[in-house]
């Protein structure tokens, strides 16, 4: 497996990274009004904090990228800024996105990444997506927390991936529902395969 080229930072995509349970089992609209720690994401209130916190795993993926240089950016100020140049579209509180190439606009004028959207992707393919870049933020299955289950579908939710080989890829998920499924989860490529959507961004700080 590709060393990590730093120690990269985790972040959930919920302010207490424990409440990934309660948000599946009670919604997140109900679940996320109960995080304590909500002010921490940049929301302006607990409504603003309830309606986005269940949206912005890529957001948590590019605030984990962000901290490797030391930058902390809350999430939910990052989907405001994204928002901003198209990445997510709003609609009397429906949210759509995250959306890649809006994205990769949005990081190159913020914060100067390099990005690219990348599609057909075989899981094989991302050891040397790895090599060119420094990270690879992959659409999987959300029930990727559970690797021994069957996926329901492939993508819809985002993870980052850090470092890949034939043997396994390590990955940080912002919606895992404890430590082993949250910083560095390692999946085997074909169990990782199960849950990937073939597509992503390339990001390179």
């Amino acid at each position: 497996m590709n060393p990590l080229p730093e120690t990269v930072p985790f972040f959930s995509q919920w302010e207490t990274p424990d409440m990934t349970l309660a948000v599946l089992a009670d919604g997140a609209d109900v679940a996320l009004r109960c995080d304590p720690l909500w002010r921490g994401s940049g929301a302006e209130t607990l409504d603003e904090y309830a309606v986005w916190a269940a949206n912005v795993c890529g957001m948590a993926c590019l605030k984990m990228i962000l901290a490797t240089r030391g930058e902390i950016v809350p999430t939910i100020e990052l989907a405001r800024r994204c928002t901003g140049y198209g990445g997510y579209v709003v609609n009397e509180g429906s949210i759509k996105g995250l959306i890649y190439a809006p994205f990769v606009t949005f990081v190159k004028a913020e914060f100067g990444l390099e990005a690219q959207v990348m599609t057909d992707v075989a899981t094989a393919d991302i050891p040397a997506i790895l090599e060119r870049s420094r990270f690879f933020i992959a659409s999987v299955s959300s029930a990727i927390r559970w690797p021994e289950r069957a996926p329901p579908s492939k993508g819809g939710h985002l993870v980052l991936v850090t470092a890949a080989s034939d043997e396994g890829l390590r990955f940080h998920n912002p919606s895992g529902h404890n430590s082993a499924t949250q910083a560095n989860a390692v999946l085997a490529p074909a169990d990782f395969d199960r849950f990937f959507a073939n597509r992503g961004i390339a990001v390179t700080v």
